[in-house]
């Protein structure tokens, strides 16, 4: 099972950008898509973005046009660059390999807590 490191995160004033990065134990090319995801306590984990193999990107509606992720096959390295942060944006950022079941193939990380300030 891949494990997966994520870092970058932070504190930032709203409006700001982060550019979070997730370090995977094994070559990510193998895998049809690589995702972020994020939870706030009391919440369900959800999926923030995706990126296939063949690079086609999905979002989700609240970080459409602020997020970008993208992948480095050759350092197994899954990157989130974040902009225009807004306070409920704050949350901790996982990585990992979604599947079409909506389970995943990884093992979850520590993540990296985001906190955007007002």
């Amino acid at each position: 099972q891949v494990q997966l490191v994520e870092s970058g995160g932070g504190l930032v004033q709203a409006g700001g950008s982060l550019r979070l990065s997730c370090a995977a134990s094994e070559s990510i090319f193998s895998f049809n898509a690589m995702g972020w995801y994020r939870q706030v306590p009391g919440k369900q984990r959800e999926l923030v973005a995706s990126i296939t193999s063949g690079g086609s990107r999905n979002y989700a509606d609240s970080v459409r046009g602020r997020f970008t992720i993208s992948r480095d096959n050759a350092k197994n390295t899954v990157y989130l660059q974040m902009n225009s942060l807004k306070p409920e944006d704050t949350a901790v950022y996982y990585c990992n390999v979604p599947r079409l079941t909506g389970t995943v193939a990884g093992k979850w990380g520590q993540g990296t807590q985001v906190t955007v300030s007002s």
